[in-house]
């Protein structure tokens, strides 16, 4: 399965939703996408998971780039994740690093 982006931009918090598959086939699409999302000044960045089915060490080098990109100042927060998406965020120590939430919302 390949992956599905789309990014909106409100003010300064972008989000990006995902759906499909984030692994190394996909991976240069979604830093391409994040490098734009990144150019702009944020105050947050949220990735709506909900539809994201896997996600790869090269996906989640993806996301660890936006961290590093944006820096301590910013927000990130990752909503809808399933089970097998949250588990390789956490086993990674990642989940220190940004906000995990079950549903998308304010």
């Amino acid at each position: 399965m390949s992956l599905d982006t789309r990014m909106i931009v409100e003010a300064d918090v972008a989000t990006l939703v995902l759906v499909g598959e984030a692994d190394a086939e996909s991976a240069p699409d979604l830093h391409r996408l994040v490098t734009d999302a990144t150019r702009s000044p944020l105050r947050q960045l949220t990735l709506d998971v909900t539809g994201l089915t896997y996600l790869s060490s090269a996906g989640l080098r993806c996301l660890v780039y936006a961290h590093q990109r944006l820096g301590r100042g910013v927000r990130i927060v990752l909503v809808g994740a399933n089970d097998v998406v949250a588990e390789t965020i956490r086993l990674t120590g990642f989940d220190r690093s940004i906000e995990l939430r079950p549903e998308v919302g304010p």
